[in-house]
């Protein structure tokens, strides 16, 4: 064995495997899917280590499919190495820690990126599982039923349909038939682009389709965004009598483990009238405590309702009442 690693000594780490981690929906609905398989064919998207890569077409009229990332980095994070969503939920991965308050800290550089990788599989090898993260994980009934909500219980085939011509959008494509594009008008938003850097995807940086299943939950849940940008704080009418101030700011932080607690301007308990308030200092990180509270936040063993806070009334828009004339005879 140390002659073989003296002689390959620069694939190290290198990842060779017989069959990749996917879900349904890319794998397809053929039972007699055929792959092909490249041995270090490309190097992962997130850890940059060269990895096995497969391609397969996942079914009639279907576009052809490949792994992106490797297998240790689509296990560490429990995704597929294809679409980058989520084995369990089909959701990006994004929507799925802010759900369970889980973050992550894994390095941005190409040299610690595979070191933390590395490490990564030897843990998985001595039988750790779960997603990997620093901070505590929300095993709160709120978050787990905002995924069992949003998640998809059967495969999505239609994602594995070719992406729309962009000459036939034009008016411009003269392949006809031959053309493997699909030859119709987007609807809606679809013509906007909505892939993102693999790393911003799998670390659930700022991935608009995470943001769109967020925001569209939050609506139907009662906390659509005010249009008054001013407004930052977040109203929680019925906290349980025996809260305190450190409780909720305990569950307030535990539950926004994916953001700094810099960003957290003050909360503020009414014990009289078993209220609180949470004022941020940025409009952007109170929408995203609205996206993971949609379902509520639990403090202490219940789970208590958010709703957006009121804007101050400025001056000017206050009307004066004028004071009556008392006339004295």
């Amino acid at each position: 064995m140390a002659q073989k690693a003296k002689g390959d000594i620069n694939k190290a780490g290198w990842e060779s495997t017989d069959f990749p981690v996917l879900c349904e929906t890319c794998l397809g609905d053929n039972p007699f899917i055929r792959m092909s398989k490249q041995d270090f064919g490309r190097s992962c998207g997130t850890c940059a280590r060269p990895f096995t890569v497969f391609r397969w077409n996942p079914g009639a009229g279907m576009r052809f499919k490949n792994t992106v990332i490797c297998q240790t980095c689509a296990k560490v994070k429990n995704v597929c190495q294809t679409c980058l969503l989520d084995l369990e939920y089909g959701l990006p991965t994004q929507v799925r820690d802010m759900a369970l308050g889980v973050t992550n800290e894994a390095p941005t550089s190409d040299i610690n990126r595979e070191y933390y990788a590395q490490n990564m599989e030897s843990k998985l090898q001595a039988g750790s599982t779960g997603i990997q993260g620093s901070g505590p994980t929300r095993s709160q009934s709120a978050g787990k039923e905002m995924l069992k909500q949003l998640a998809r219980t059967d495969p999505y085939y239609k994602r594995n349909r070719p992406h729309i011509c962009s000459f036939f959008v034009k008016g411009e494509c003269n392949r006809g038939a031959e053309c493997p594009f699909r030859h119709e008008m987007p609807v809606g938003d679809q013509h906007q682009n909505i892939e993102k850097n693999i790393q911003d995807r799998y670390h659930g940086r700022e991935d608009p389709v995470a943001q769109r299943i967020m925001s569209t939950h939050a609506e139907s849940q009662g906390l659509k965004p005010p249009d008054d940008t001013t407004i930052t704080s977040l109203f929680l009418p019925s906290v349980p009598a025996t809260s305190t101030e450190q409780s909720i700011r305990t569950s307030v932080f535990q539950s926004l483990s994916s953001v700094d607690p810099a960003e957290v301007k003050s909360i503020v308990h009414v014990a009289k009238t078993k209220c609180a308030f949470v004022n941020f200092k940025q409009r952007s990180t109170a929408e995203a405590a609205a996206y993971a509270w949609s379902n509520g936040l639990d403090i202490d063993g219940e789970r208590v309702t958010v709703r957006w806070g009121r804007g101050k009334k400025k001056a000017a828009d206050i009307t004066p009442v004028p004071t009556p004339l008392v006339v004295v005879t």
